[in-house]
């Protein structure tokens, strides 16, 4: 065989397996059953014995078994006579109960009810049972009385119940309860029974009324003898009880006026000692609150004089530190002052100093420029006068005069910026005004040795009274003029002081 025989061969075999395998798969799902817990599920044909199910699953094989069912839950079942049965004492009755059955689940109750009631509904099986049922009631209401059955309803019952239980054991069925629900006679001998009874009972209760009456008056009768003897003996024992009482209170007065007047009496003595001891203890107490307010007022004077004492020394001291402190204090305020004065001067006479050299020499180097211009000046009037060398010595000293007001008031003018001068050593308002009327004697010995002309010689020489005369007016004019400048720029001589 080749390969591909032996490949088809496999498929075939598997796809058979795979059939089979489907086919137990459907059969199991068509064939598995599940059975409530009030119906029994009976799957027989395969096996001997048949397969019970109850509240519980199973599998049933199709084609091969079957399943049934049987009730196994409570039934209810109608009993009734059908007609009046008589009694034991020949009196027809009509009863009427319910009774309680079931299907029996042990093996045995099973097996016979499989055979009776398999694949029956609820009302076939209580069809089937209900004439076993009546016969059984029928006979038990043959061997009881109707008295007995109306008086004890629940043994009639129980009587049922157990002759046919025997009858339903045979068929697998189990009888739970059985109830009579209503009892009929023929002849409504049941109500005569009720009205008899009812009679005896209303005969027996008059009776017992009428008994119950008479044993109460009688009753009442004692009772009411008791009542008044225990009445007149409580009432001579409340009188005698209240005599005593009476007798007992006057006594109990008499010895409580005695007691009140011996308390009285020693009240008040009690009283008269304890006042005679309060006044006593009332004057030994002011005694003794004067001696202590004496010994307080001259503990107080004591304290008193202790503080004032105190506080006039506390105040002399502290006058005394007081005073101590101001004089040091003064004495150190005066030796800051002394030494802020000694300052202050130092720090004046140093600016004094400095404001004098600055002075010093700004006047120095006006005095240079107005040299320098008086020279220059002067070379112009030395080549003026070289273009007048023909003029006579008068018309020179009349040019000199003419200017030498305008050479005073420049050397003059730096003092109108000044406002106050402070001068130290030598120096004072003479020497200031001399050191400016050197100035100008500078200025016209620079003259006299630029131009070889000698001022003071012409001014005594050959000119006499009338250079003298025309120097005095030029003298006053420049005076003028100077009054005029310092008017116009003033100097406060009067702030020079000497130090």
């Amino acid at each position: 065989m080749n390969t591909s025989t032996i490949g088809s061969l496999i498929c075939v075999v598997l796809a058979i397996v795979l059939i089979i395998v489907a086919l137990i798969a459907v059969i199991i799902a068509s064939g598995y059953v599940k059975a409530p817990p009030d119906t029994a599920y009976i799957i027989s044909g395969f096996k001997k014995e048949p397969k019970v199910l109850i509240g519980r699953a199973g599998i049933k094989l199709p084609f091969l078994e079957r399943k049934d069912m049987l009730l196994v839950k409570q039934m209810s079942i109608d009993i009734k006579t059908n007609g009046y049965i008589p009694t034991l004492d020949f009196i027809g009755v009509d009863i009427d109960a319910i009774a309680k059955v079931r299907v029996m689940t042990d093996e045995k109750g099973i097996k016979l009810a499989m055979k009776n009631f398999l694949n029956m509904n609820e009302k076939q099986i209580a069809e089937a049972l209900t004439d076993s049922l009546q016969g059984n009631m029928r006979e038990i209401i043959g061997t009881v009385s109707l008295k007995e059955l109306c008086n004890d309803r629940k043994k009639f019952g129980d009587e049922v119940q157990t002759k046919a239980q025997s009858d339903m054991n045979n068929l697998g069925i189990e009888i739970i309860s059985c109830n009579i629900q209503r009892i009929e006679d023929k002849n409504d001998l049941i109500n005569a029974l009720g009205q008899d009874n009812m009679s005896q009972i209303q005969k027996s209760a008059s009776i017992a009324r009428a008994q119950a009456e008479k044993d109460v008056a009688i009753e009442q009768a004692k009772a009411k003898q008791l009542a008044n003897e225990a009445q007149v003996a409580a009432d001579t024992d409340i009188a005698e009880r209240q005599n005593q009482l009476a007798i007992k209170q006057a006594e109990l007065k008499r010895e409580a006026d005695i007691k009140k007047a011996e308390a009285d009496a020693a009240y008040r003595i009690q009283e008269e000692e304890q006042r005679k001891s309060i006044e006593v203890a009332s004057a030994n107490a002011d005694i003794a609150k004067q001696d202590r307010e004496i010994e307080l007022k001259q503990k107080e004077a004591s304290v008193k004089e202790q503080e004032l004492a105190a506080t006039i020394r506390k105040k002399a001291d502290a006058d005394k530190y007081e005073a101590q402190q101001m004089a040091d204090v003064e004495l150190y305020r005066k030796k800051q002052e002394a030494e802020a004065m000694r300052a202050q001067a130092d720090a004046a006479k140093y600016a004094a100093e400095q404001e004098a050299e600055a002075i010093k020499v700004k006047g120095l180097a006006e005095a240079e420029a107005i040299r320098a211009k008086a020279i220059a000046e002067a070379e112009g009037i030395e080549k003026k006068a070289l273009a007048q060398a023909k003029m006579k010595e008068a018309s020179i000293l009349e040019m000199y005069f003419a200017v030498l007001p305008q050479i005073a008031e420049n050397v003059a003018k730096p003092l109108s910026s000044v406002d106050k001068i402070t001068m130290y050593g030598e120096g004072n308002s003479a020497k200031m005004v001399s050191d400016i009327v050197n100035s100008t004697t500078q200025i016209s010995e620079g003259l006299t040795q630029g131009l070889g002309i000698d001022i003071k010689t012409l001014l005594t020489g050959a000119l006499g009274g009338v250079a003298y005369s025309a120097a005095n007016n030029a003298m006053k004019h420049g005076s003028e003029n100077e009054s005029s400048a310092n008017a116009e720029t003033p100097v406060d001589f009067k702030e020079v002081t000497e130090e």
